[in-house]
């Protein structure tokens, strides 16, 4: 049978931290967790457009219990005030789901802490949100929720230089930063085992979703990819290998709330390649999958954040 949002058990009571809530497959998650009754913490680096977004979703469920949060990911500062507020509320948080990313900007740029963007954004933001949160998701034993890709398949980490300094390039900068959200969750969940965090951490990839991130990645300021990627090939071309947003939404969701994903899965849609489809089992390249290289990267990240699961 195929998994759908019908399948999503009650959840009254529950608190959802949702980041890059605003649009997307971040949007439809936080709208399917407000239609079932969670409480949802739209984290989002623009407020007047996660505003905008809790008002949409309250248009469809008026008794949506919503709260908008700033949280720049590409500011360790920015992760860490989110973070002092959080556990000054005090509130268990029994899913986290960090949805926000960028993708293949075609430049290189740096965050403010002088880290390359992607890197900052997809990956380095997301783990220290998860180690600066660790009182609360411990307290609500939650299910954690890394957002993943099918572009990990061509990724591999960089270790010499993690923030390439040198020879940038859009697509691998991507494909590294959800590799290491994929080796992130797995190794999240393995230490949460050893250590008996009572986390279940799973990772999940929307395959190809219709959404934003394109054209405000690798086609934004670019004219020439634009039109190509635009009219006819939007309209035509684009359906035949991808599904909607709400659709990609559908592995994330599946990955928070079915009681029956253990933690270490990795889910994402299942057919054409994992472009599109029902959710269900993804699978991860076996970089994703080396334990040794996920150890070192989880350490060293630790290191250079200034952060400890603990």
């Amino acid at each position: 049978m195929t998994w759908t949002t019908r399948d999503i058990p009650d959840q009254t009571g529950r608190l959802a931290v949702i980041t890059g809530a605003n649009s997307g497959t971040g949007y439809e998650t936080a709208l399917e967790l407000a239609r079932k009754g969670a409480e949802v913490v739209l984290a989002v680096r623009d407020v007047n457009r996660g505003e905008a977004a809790a008002k949409r979703i309250r248009r469809e469920v008026p008794k949506a219990r919503l709260r908008v949060e700033a949280l720049d990911l590409a500011s360790q500062a920015s992760v860490g005030a989110f973070a002092e507020r959080m556990l000054a509320d005090g509130a268990p948080i029994p899913m986290l789901i960090n949805n926000a990313g960028v993708m293949a900007l075609p430049t290189r740029r740096e965050s403010v802490d002088g880290h390359e963007l992607q890197w900052a954004t997809n990956y380095l933001g997301h783990f220290a949100l998860t180690a600066r949160l660790m009182p609360l998701l411990k307290a609500g034993k939650a299910r954690t929720v890394q957002l993943s890709s099918i572009a990990h398949r061509q990724g591999r980490i960089r270790f010499e230089d993690l923030d390439y300094r040198t020879g940038y390039r859009a697509w691998p900068v991507y494909a590294q930063s959800k590799l290491a959200m994929l080796m992130f969750g797995l190794e999240l969940d393995r230490r949460s085992k050893a250590h008996g965090w009572e986390l279940t951490s799973v990772v999940a990839h929307p395959g190809y979703a219709r959404t934003a991130l394109i054209n405000n990645g690798p086609v934004s300021g670019n004219p020439i990819s634009q039109f190509i990627m635009g009219g006819v090939f939007r309209t035509l071309i684009e359906p035949l290998f991808s599904h909607s947003a709400a659709a990609g939404a559908l592995p994330i969701l599946m990955a928070a709330t079915d009681p029956a994903v253990q933690g270490g899965a990795y889910l994402g849609a299942t057919r054409l390649r994992e472009l599109k489809g029902p959710p269900g089992p993804a699978k991860a390249e076996p970089q994703a999958l080396n334990e040794a290289d996920a150890t070192r990267l989880f350490d060293v990240t630790e290191a250079e954040l200034g952060v400890r699961f603990v």
